[in-house]
């Protein structure tokens, strides 16, 4: 609701750190990294929170090996690789691959073809960090699909594999960075919450309602309360609206849905692989929005945190021996790796949007103490934001991606050139890419980096360069030429550029179905990226592509609240600035038609998480311009979505929508139930069922209240899947389901 090559996956889910300093423990076992020391207790009241958190450390759990054949096995002719992690000397790298129909641990050379499966679990895996000394690869995995994580490690010939972290699956575990020495890595682990996450919400309606008329929007659906198979279903009437606790006859129900759900913790800890040291608490804090440990200075004394709410997030650097903060800036939104220490702890390289509109790369002087004395800009662009910023592993080359319009720019400096202070670079050397959009930059030894490149032609695949001069593709990674089956090659799109109804920019990308003359208007969905804060990249969307083959244009704006366009367009949809963002939407459907090929009697409108809500939105408060939506986890009221939400997830939104409490009025007036009596053509939603970002409950409301007004309304739940389809299986199904229903409803 929130960059990944599989489509932007957002970071929402992260755990927070407290604001302001960070109260001080004691620390029980081995120090962790050179100079992280015993601390002690500094407020007696913060001990009390910190011995409630301190419940939640996690243990290792060892689990049996689940490594697969040494020699890559190929299921998926048109696989995507992604997200790498090198050993030390960059030989070998770890990567997430979805080969084997869902995403796994793969781990091979950078330069051969013997790519090794590391972890064969059904599990999807999400993030990887290979340690420093190259003993060990952590990475996050979802169970089951769903959104609750946790944090395995496995050594690199796939033995000893073990959770560190989240293995209670009331909580969630997140991945931070690794100490130098590799002794230990940091993970959030978010504790469970004081009540069942669905206890207090699954609350019964009327006593003669049956299994499918008692159930709350927001909590979890009964096992058998639809058809488990993938086929789209109809749902029966809704006993009441879970936010205004009043049924659609009108009679009070006495049963209304709490405006945020109980929070249990979160907290930073270090943990050994090895387990032979306990776990080092770093910080903890109950009601936060966001929290990573992005990296440690080599001698343990300092932390560089990311924390904050989407929209506000900040860097915070934490000195382990006295739990003091001793600097706090603001950071841009997207990738969360914000930055690093230099290799003697007295410059903080980061990327950050401080007091300006697009972020860049800034160097921040640090005392011995770890508190800042200058800060000066080390390298910027005109309207383009630094969005990725990587470090050689001795701290002297800078990567920096640059986003320049939704394509990817790269470039190498040097981080203390001769002849210059050490907060200085030196002269930018450009790398050329073969495809449009990095998506990750990682050091891989000494002279090279490991590339996640995606394109509109192309799957996610890994390249790397060596001493900055040109790039070679794995071999592992798929060739350019099994994007697709032969016979229909991608649609490369064209940007567009429109001005909104109150003179605000607006950008985007249009697919034009292949086999139509120029002049032939089309039937066109509008499609909406999620977040707000994501961006239309032009990168290959299996989707767009199943769409333009059923001969249907594709317009893939980014309305206000979106990422690449400066610091102003984020907050141009805050509060009652969506309403905004609502126009926004009509007015890209307006100019597909004046300015383009569309049909005007012929538009949809589609989008996930976000985009989802925005399509609901949409049929309700622009009912006669759009002929069908298919709306993909969305929320389609605020109340329920903050009632049903994860509460680190809650927390965060709060910012972009508005408080569950004292915004309630402005909620209720942005949320699509509130106008559903408007609504006048069929909706397909579309869910995981696992999903506790959006709960399935969003979705269920909505297409309940639709068929209760005579409006042709389905749902597809897709098993064994969260907030996002990982499974080859089920992302071909929702695919196809989609396209089968926007050709049904706009195809003459």
């Amino acid at each position: 609701m929130a960059a990944d090559p599989r489509n932007h996956v957002t970071d929402d889910r992260e755990a927070p750190v407290a604001h302001g300093p960070a109260p001080a423990v004691v620390r029980s076992g081995p120090p962790g990294p050179a100079g992280a020391g015993p601390v002690r207790s500094a407020d007696r009241r913060a001990g009390d929170v910190l011995d409630a958190a301190r419940v939640a450390a996690p243990a290792p759990v060892p689990l049996p090996e689940a490594g697969g054949p040494r020699d890559a096995v190929t299921r998926l002719r048109a696989h995507g690789c992604w997200y790498p992690s090198a050993n030390a000397d960059g030989s070998e790298t770890a990567f997430i691959c979805d080969r084997g129909g869902v995403p796994q641990l793969w781990a091979g050379p950078v330069d051969g073809d013997e790519a090794r499966l590391l972890d064969s679990s059904p599990d999807p895996v999400k993030e990887v960090s290979w340690s420093p000394d190259g003993r060990w690869i952590a990475y996050t995995t979802a169970p089951g699909g769903g959104e609750h994580s946790r944090v395995l490690c496995v050594r690199p010939d796939g033995t000893g594999r073990r959770v560190l972290a989240g293995a209670d699956p009331a909580s969630s575990a997140y991945l931070g960075c690794w100490a130098h020495d590799g002794s230990a890595v940091a993970v959030t682990v978010a504790a469970p919450a004081a009540a069942a996450a669905y206890g207090t919400l699954a609350t019964r309606g009327p006593a003669d309602s049956g299994p499918a008329d008692g159930l709350l929007a927001g909590t979890r659906p009964a096992p058998d309360w639809a058809d488990r198979d993938g086929h789209a279903t109809l749902l029966g009437p809704a006993a009441y609206d879970a936010a205004s606790g009043v049924a659609p006859d009108g009679t009070p129900t006495g049963i209304t849905a709490p405006a945020a759900r109980p929070d249990g913790g979160l907290s930073v800890y270090l943990v050994d692989p090895d387990g032979l040291a306990s776990p080092v608490l770093l910080t903890t804090e109950t009601h936060a929005a966001s929290l990573r440990a992005c990296d440690l200075s080599p001698d343990g004394g300092l932390a560089l945190l990311r924390r904050g709410p989407r929209g506000r997030r900040e860097a915070v650097v934490l000195r382990t021996a006295d739990a003091v903060t001793t600097l706090v800036m603001p950071v841009a939104d997207g990738d969360p790796w914000i930055g690093r220490f230099s290799p003697d702890a007295r410059t903080l390289w980061l990327r950050s949007n401080d007091d300006r509109e697009y972020a860049a790369l800034l160097a921040v002087a640090l005392d011995a103490d770890g508190g800042p004395h200058a800060v000066s800009v080390a390298a910027e662009r005109a309207e383009s934001d630094l969005e990725l910023l990587a470090l050689a592993h001795d701290g002297r080359t800078a990567a920096l991606a640059w986003n320049v319009r939704g394509a990817s720019e790269l470039e190498l400096v040097e981080t203390h050139p001769t002849g210059r202070t050490p907060d200085g670079t030196g002269p930018a050397r450009p790398l050329p890419l073969p495809h449009e959009v990095v998506t990750r930059v990682t050091a891989a030894g000494a002279g090279r980096l490991l590339l996640a490149l995606s394109g509109s032609q192309r799957r996610p695949g890994l390249w790397w360069a060596h001493e900055g001069v040109s790039l070679l593709r794995t071999p592992w990674s798929s060739k350019d030429e099994d994007a697709v089956p032969p016979g229909r090659p991608p649609v490369r799109p064209v940007p567009v550029r429109l001005t909104a109804r109150d003179g605000l920019p607006l950008n985007g990308w249009y697919y034009r179905a292949p086999g139509r003359a120029p002049d032939e208007p089309a039937p066109c969905v509008i499609h909406l990226h999620g977040g707000p804060e994501e961006q239309e990249r032009p990168v290959f969307h299996p989707l767009y592509h199943e769409l333009v083959g059923r001969g249907l244009d594709v317009f893939a704006p980014d309305v206000r609240g979106s990422l690449g366009h400066g610091r102003s367009f984020v907050d141009a949809d805050l509060g009652a600035g969506r309403f905004a963002a609502l126009d926004d939407v009509a007015d890209c459907a307006v100019h597909a038609v004046t300015a383009g090929p569309a049909d005007p009697t012929r538009l949809a409108v589609m989008g996930r998480s976000y985009g989802g809500y925005l399509t609901f939105a949409s049929l309700v408060w622009h009912p006669d311009l759009f002929r069908t939506g298919v709306a993909v986890c969305g929320m389609s009221d605020f109340l329920t979505f903050f009632a049903g939400t994860e509460p680190w997830i809650a927390e965060s939104a709060a910012h972009k929508y508005g408080h569950p409490e004292r915004d309630r009025e402005l909620l209720r007036a942005l949320s699509p139930m509130s106008r559903i009596d408007a609504l006048r053509v069929p909706v397909l939603a579309v869910h995981g069922e696992h999903d506790t970002n959006v709960p399935p409950g969003e979705s269920h409301q909505f297409v309940r209240a639709a068929r209760e007004r005579g409006v042709h309304a389905e749902l597809l739940t897709l098993r064994d899947e969260g907030h996002d389809f990982l499974r080859a299986d089920n992302r071909r199904l929702f695919r196809r389901a989609a396209a089968d229903w926007m050709q049904r409803h706009l195809h003459p």
